[in-house]
Formats: C-alpha cells, sequence, structure tokens
C-alpha cells in the first residue's frame, strides 16, 4: 500500500500541465500559474525620487539656469578679486575702473595679515555731529566713540558679528588709503571713501546717539585717535600713551541721509 501511495501520490507538476485537452493543452504551450508567492507578479516597485529629479521639466530647466547664473556670478566675482590684488597687467590697465567700481569698499582685500611688521598701534574712529531739533535749534554732540562701542559689543561674545568687527575700521582704512595727510582725496576712489565713511557714522549716530536720534544730521566730523599699544614689561622700550588726534573737516549730510535713508 505503501509503495502504492508513493506511486500514485498526487503530482502537482503533472496536475498544473493537464490541460482541458491533454497534458499540455491543445496548443501543446504550458499554462502559466498563478497565486504563487515564489514568482513575482510585476516589476518591483521604483524609489521615488528626490531633489532636482523630482521636480517637474519645467522647473528643473529653472533651477538649471538659476544654478548656472550663480556659478557665472561666483566665477565673475573671484576673477574681478583676484584682478584687484594681481600686478598691473594688460586686463586691469583696460578695464581697472570696472574692477574697482565692483570690488571697492565691500570685497577689498590686502596683504595686511602677512605684514612683516604688523600694527603696534589702537585707533579709534570718532564722530561729533550738528543736529537741528524739531524746534529749529541746533546742537553739536559730543565725540563719539565708535571703535569703543565695537568693541563693547564684540567683547566675550562666542560669535562676533562680522560687520561689528570689520564695518567701521575698514572704512577708516579705505579713507587713509585714498587720501593724503592733508586729508584732500588722492586718486579716483578718494570721494567715494568719503561716502561711505560718512554714511556709515550718520547711520551710527542715529542708532546710538541720544541727541541725534531726536533730530536730523546736518554736519559730522570724524578724528580718529592713536594710542601706542604698551611694549611687555621684559623688553625695556619705552613709548608715548598720549593719543594722536587725526581730525577730518565737517562734511555735510546729504538729504537722503539727514532724512533717514541710511538708517
Amino acid at each position: 500500500m505503501d509503495d502504492a501511495y508513493d506511486k500514485g501520490a498526487y503530482d502537482e507538476d503533472a496536475d498544473a500541465r493537464q490541460g482541458p485537452e491533454g497534458p499540455e493543452g491543445a496548443s501543446g504551450t504550458r499554462p502559466v500559474r498563478t497565486g504563487d508567492p515564489a514568482e513575482p507578479v510585476g516589476p518591483p516597485p521604483s524609489a521615488p525620487r528626490t531633489g532636482v529629479a523630482a521636480l517637474s521639466p519645467r522647473y528643473q530647466v529653472g533651477a538649471a539656469l538659476a544654478l548656472a547664473l550663480v556659478a557665472v556670478a561666483a566665477c565673475v566675482h573671484l576673477g574681478m578679486v583676484f584682478l584687484s590684488l594681481a600686478p598691473a597687467n594688460t586686463v586691469t590697465k583696460q578695464h581697472g575702473k570696472a574692477i574697482e567700481e565692483w570690488v571697492y569698499p565691500e570685497f577689498e582685500q590686502n596683504w595686511k595679515l602677512f605684514a612683516p611688521n604688523p600694527l603696534q598701534q589702537n585707533i579709534a574712529v570718532q564722530v561729533r555731529a550738528d543736529v537741528l531739533a524739531q524746534d529749529g535749534t541746533t546742537t553739536t554732540t559730543g565725540w563719539n566713540d565708535l571703535s569703543a562701542q565695537d568693541g563693547k559689543a564684540i567683547d566675550g561674545s562666542l560669535l562676533p558679528s562680522h560687520t561689528v568687527q570689520n564695518e567701521l575700521r575698514r572704512a577708516w582704512d579705505f579713507f587713509v588709503t585714498t587720501h593724503g595727510t592733508d586729508n584732500r582725496p588722492i586718486g579716483l576712489r578718494g570721494s567715494l571713501s568719503e561716502q561711505y565713511l560718512r554714511r556709515i557714522v550718520v547711520m551710527r549716530m542715529y542708532e546710538g546717539d541720544a541727541t541725534s536720534e531726536k533730530g536730523t544730521i546736518e554736519r559730522v566730523q570724524v578724528r580718529s585717535s592713536t594710542t601706542n599699544v604698551p611694549p611687555p614689561d621684559w623688553s625695556g622700550e619705552k613709548v608715548s600713551d598720549t593719543p594722536v588726534y587725526r581730525v577730518l573737516p565737517w562734511w555735510t549730510v546729504t538729504p537722503d541721509e539727514a532724512n533717514g535713508g541710511v538708517r
């Protein structure tokens, strides 16, 4: 019985091949089995698209154009900065004005970090203003030490603002390098440096001076206070600790600045 049962056991493969008209069917083809978990029913689902690929074709084109514009602008900017630092050449001689207008004053670079004789002086920029009050009277403010205000804002800060650290200092350096000791401009960038420095000090006076906040600034005067850094005790060097002032002439504030254009 066991042998008979084994020989006559249900043959699943044979039954699957049995068609309506014979073991292989009338057409001689093998029927397709369905429902078998071992055989995939269809192609596996594709992974969802991410990033730019997930956008529609129209937006993909827009993103590509935006990236191309950013890349071109970055290359142009780096090229302009490089040419502003490079020695005089044919390009700078022909397009020097365009390069200066692009770089100065916001993107100016220099080599002072690698100077063999670093600065040994503390330079503070101070400003006072003539303020027209609402009753028609004019008041001259005291000297406001803007550099001291920046130093106070930086002191103890783990992440000090780049603007607080460098805006006023770089503006003063820009002015000094484009003016002689008589405070007269040298070259084409002199007037630009005056305008840049004036706008900064007017803005700072409107923000931090009580008298300026209540009226309209008509004129400003800027000065620098230079003090030698004390040498270490072991050096034996003696330097003066008396500040030296460089006082600039009064500058008339333009109407757009006086009316709050730079507030």
